[in-house]
């Protein structure tokens, strides 16, 4: 039978990973990552637990990419470390992951390669056809997967709504023409299930950038998402028709230009372009800055504009700031204080919540609805969303005529195997989630950020002492030392009357108990904790050092 194995993506928003499984060959679809939650305090990113392809290794013939968002390719550079297989995707999806892995090193050990929506590609005995979609990045394809029990089609993240940008249209006749062949199951993109109707027509949010570009009295800075490829087309053409020069600041939007420029998805006219370091050669309504930082990251360009720490660029009061993206959950307080300090400097700012200058990559009910009538499939198993949307997903392909014992609702590291006559749900297999802190892959549990969550709330308390190897008596100290829990000038008290309570422990353990040393340490833990709590209502880390010379 054949196996589909969610690693990741299933009951979450990121961490997109697939193995798909037949007699002896194993390809993944995506390698994608997702950043920390609240509670994962230094954290980098989470990427999926790929114990199960490491056990595998030997039949891993390659990974398929939908797209170049990070939640479907960030998790790739740590898969090839493990598992040097090729990499197949769209022209801009490789070009952006070239860069990604010229980071770690391993552009040089992979082999890409390029395939073309509707060209197809061989792995074992799956044949895997590329269908164009539309989303919010350009070259988005989904799959159309040929298998010895049935075809299979992975819709990857896509909407309906149509667009005027080459290479971002949905494929609706190869789609439907998929339906006519026979689609033994659709796996289908859930993240909007819960909106009714249609995603807006991206022509509408250009009409609306328009606008505002118009009311500008100043500059306008405009930050989105750095592989939004349609929508810095948009803003190169409003402004090419108001005669204003285009500035390109930030790393990662300086890549997905130069990519896109090459590939041809991206037009700018000839010396339109102008580099950061010219800025001053221009009136202030001479300028469009497209840049990063819309989430709020810390050193992205907009958070450095808005604190004032940019080297080239300085906000002024007619300056019209536009962030054209959603606020990811999580980000809000960031962001938020990006727009107030903007507004502080006297620019106006433009969002999502005022105005209409974002729409979803992804599609709403009546776009889902479309998906399933094009397909019609035989099986249907949501993918892409918590736990909610998937839910929500299968409901709905049952309101559409999908019997309720053909919904698959599946969890991550669960096996679905699947033929012609039914599916079954297997035991799991090894999937989870692994932090990556620095250099660091896997080594922080739930045991180091229990830690660095009381660390942060309570603080620390480190207690110094020696005692004389010989006699017992202590020949330094207590010494006692704070952070992040009492300010040591204002509570002085406090503390000396902390070292009483350790005096007195040290009195009580005479020289001549066993192992002296180690139950001194264990008491002062015991006491100190129970002190601070009594006195200040504070459980502090209590750290004692104790050493013997």
């Amino acid at each position: 039978m054949l196996k589909l194995i969610p690693l990741g993506g299933l009951g979450e928003i990121g961490l997109n990973m697939m193995a798909v499984e037949y007699d002896k060959t194993i390809f993944v679809i995506d390698a994608g990552l997702m950043f920390p939650e609240a509670y994962m305090l230094g954290v980098d990113f989470v990427i999926p637990d790929m114990e199960y392809l490491r056990q595998n290794r030997h039949r891993v013939s390659g990974v398929v990419l939908t797209h170049a968002h990070e939640d479907h390719i960030g998790a790739l550079p740590f898969l090839l470390r493990e598992i040097n297989v090729p990499v197949f995707g769209t022209p801009f999806t490789l070009g952006i992951v070239s860069h990604k892995l010229e980071e770690y090193d391993l552009l040089g050990t992979t082999a890409l390669h390029a395939v073309r929506p509707r060209e197809h590609l061989k792995i074992g005995s799956f044949d895997i056809e590329f269908i164009r979609v539309n989303h919010s990045i350009v070259d988005g394809v989904g799959l159309a997967i040929r298998t010895p029990v049935g075809m299979v089609i992975h819709t990857g993240d896509f909407k309906m709504s149509h667009t005027t940008m080459e290479g971002m249209l949905t494929d609706v006749n190869r789609f439907a023409q998929c339906g006519e062949e026979g689609v033994l199951a659709l796996l289908s993109d859930s993240t909007n299930v819960e909106k009714e109707g249609h995603t807006i027509s991206s022509a509408e949010i250009g009409t609306e950038l328009a606008r505002i570009a118009d009311g500008a009295k100043g500059r306008i800075i405009i930050s989105l998402f750095a592989s939004n490829i349609a929508r810095i087309q948009q803003i190169i053409n409003i402004a090419s028709d108001r005669c204003r020069k285009v500035v390109f600041n930030g790393r990662s939007i300086e890549s997905s230009v130069s990519i896109a420029r090459k590939l041809g998805y991206l037009k700018v006219p000839d010396g339109m372009e102008v580099g950061i370091d010219d800025l001053g050669g221009y009136l202030e309504d001479e300028v469009i800055l497209i840049t990063t930082g819309s989430q709020g990251e810390p050193m992205s360009s907009l958070s450095r504009i808005a604190a004032g720490t940019h080297k080239q660029i300085r906000v002024h009061p007619d300056d019209t700031v536009v962030l054209s993206s959603k606020f990811i959950p999580g980000n809000e307080k960031a962001i938020g204080k990006i727009i107030n300090n903007l507004y502080r400097q006297g620019a106006d700012v433009v969002y999502e919540k005022i105005s209409r200058i974002h729409v979803s990559g992804h599609a709403f009910r009546e776009e889902l609805k479309m998906m399933i009538n094009l397909t019609k499939p035989r099986f249907f198993m949501p993918v892409h969303g918590e736990y909610r949307h998937l839910l929500l997903h299968s409901r709905l392909a049952r309101d559409m005529g999908i019997p309720a014992d053909h919904l698959i609702l599946a969890q991550n590291g669960q096996v679905v195997e699947l033929d012609e006559n039914g599916f079954q749900i297997r035991e799991n297999v090894c999937a989870g989630r692994v932090l990556v802190d620095g250099k660091g892959i896997g080594d922080v549990g739930r045991s180091v950020l229990k830690e660095r969550r009381v660390l942060s709330e309570e603080g620390l308390v480190v207690v110094n002492m020696a005692f004389d190897e010989e006699t017992g008596i202590v020949v330094y100290g207590p010494e006692i030392v704070s952070r992040g829990f009492v300010f040591e000038n204002e509570t002085g008290h406090l503390l000396q009357d902390a070292q009483c309570v350790i005096l007195e422990i040290v009195e009580d353990v005479t020289p001549d108990v066993p192992n002296r040393v180690r139950k001194i340490r264990s008491r002062i833990q015991s006491a100190l904790r129970q002190y601070f709590f009594y006195t200040i209502g504070r459980r502090p880390v209590i750290l004692p050092f104790l050493t013997e010379i």
